[in-house]
């Protein structure tokens, strides 16, 4: 019975799992994003994070900690220069799941996981340097530009006049 046991064994043994599972977030830290099943995702989410966190503080006991989990020291070594950079600043939430359907073959739910901060599309910082829109009509740049200088010769046609 499996009574308190929250993982997900993906019908594989320990050791495939694992080794699954490694594979899967080498790629991730080296595409910095792949599509895979939900399941997998979510377990893939589960291995990674705490992987990312230790990234943070670059010793050699947590990149030892690192490669005893990955065994692939390029992905390692990309793990704590690029991605521990680019999250440097984010307490958690290193990853996103989005879900892209049904597989066709045997209708398993896809999805695509990606580092948070590699994604441009949903960036906060991107969507900050847009400028606001509104649903009233507004005069365009150049429109008031033009409206403006109309206005400025007329001043200073009525002052020539005046004088």
């Amino acid at each position: 019975m499996r009574h308190g046991n929250k993982i997900n064994h993906l019908g594989r043994k320990s050791a495939h799992r694992n080794s699954m599972l490694a594979n899967m977030a080498c790629s991730l830290i080296e595409h910095k994003r792949i599509n895979t099943t939900l399941a997998k995702a979510k377990a893939l989410k589960l291995f990674v994070e705490p992987l990312v966190t230790k990234s943070k503080e670059d010793t050699t006991h947590n990149r030892r900690i690192a490669f005893s989990k990955l065994r692939n020291k390029y992905a390692v070594t990309e793990l704590f220069k690029g991605v521990a950079v680019k999250v440097g600043d984010r307490p958690g939430g290193y990853t996103r799941i989005i879900k892209l359907g049904n597989r066709l073959g045997d209708n398993a739910e896809m999805a695509m996981i990606e580092f948070v901060d590699y994604n441009t599309t949903y960036n906060v910082a991107n969507k900050a340097a847009k400028k606001k829109t509104t649903r009233r009509g507004r005069k365009k740049a150049t429109e008031e530009t033009a409206t403006e200088a109309k206005a400025e010769v007329k001043s200073e046609v009525k002052a020539e006049a005046a004088e």
